[in-house]
């Protein structure tokens, strides 16, 4: 199993491509550290991982807060002994976003606290115990919005992904000698139940869709599959990358 002795900590586990990650890291032999600030939502991915036999402890509280994510990296040393992976996938994009020309000030900054503070916070606590296990793996999610400018705006999100980039790249620099890898993953439009609603009628999916040169939408495998490839050792050699996930939407120009 390509990650069999590994402790990994995923952020935003209760949902989506965070809940699908501690399933199949978890299935490759991972020991899973699940977090979310949703507990129902939590409880319900530690119930589908022990049901398929895996190894998670599930751990309630905000990425935003120090003190909780402390406490995550404490429980999970104590429950495991070490820790190898930190998966920094928690995220929001509030239907609020829109342009800074008249973008709420409260909604920017919590989206900044979520999306740049919240990895800042783990990486904070985590690194000094991917030191400690030897080395290790930190895997930021970003987004394709980073790279390039959107017809409709959504500043927030956009500055705080770019953030999310140039933290990776710093920290990249900064932890190579200590055998720790950075990269970062800008997914594309992801299907989800939010992405079909931004859609008014057939036509305007069918305009957004042939933007992508894959003619498809991602999947939330699509992600965590390049996530479990870069916390595994096959990317040894892998670090400051910026990860592009999205079905060559970021190439496309006509």
């Amino acid at each position: 199993m390509r990650l069999q002795g590994k402790t990994a900590l995923i952020t935003g586990a209760g949902s989506g491509m965070g809940s699908l990650a501690a399933e199949m890291f978890a299935r490759e032999g991972a020991a899973v550290v699940a977090t979310d600030i949703a507990p129902e939502g939590l409880q319900a991915t530690v119930e589908r991982v022990r049901s398929a036999g895996g190894n998670i402890l599930g751990l309630v509280g905000d990425v935003c807060r120090a003190e909780d994510v402390r406490r995550w990296v404490e429980e999970a040393v104590k429950a495991y002994g070490n820790l190898h992976i930190l998966y920094n996938n928690a995220g929001i994009f509030p239907d609020e976003d829109g342009s800074v020309i008249d973008l709420n000030e409260d909604v920017y900054q919590r989206v900044m606290d979520v999306n740049v503070k919240g990895v800042s916070l783990c990486c904070k606590f985590g690194v000094p115990e991917l030191i400690r296990s030897g080395g290790g793996s930190i895997v930021n999610i970003a987004s394709f919005v980073a790279l390039l400018g959107c017809t409709v705006p959504q500043d927030a999100y956009t500055a705080s992904k770019g953030a999310v980039l140039s933290l990776t790249r710093s920290l990249a620099v900064q932890l190579g000698p200590h055998n720790i890898r950075a990269n970062a993953i800008c997914p594309g439009p992801i299907l989800t139940p939010m992405l079909e609603s931004l859609f008014p009628n057939e036509e305007e999916r069918l305009k957004r869709l042939n933007r992508i040169p894959m003619r498809r939408f991602g999947q939330a495998e699509d992600v965590v599959y390049a996530a479990l490839y870069l916390a595994s050792d096959e990317s040894s050699w892998v670090t400051g990358s910026t990860f592009v996930v999205d079905g060559g939407i970021s190439v496309n120009y006509f």
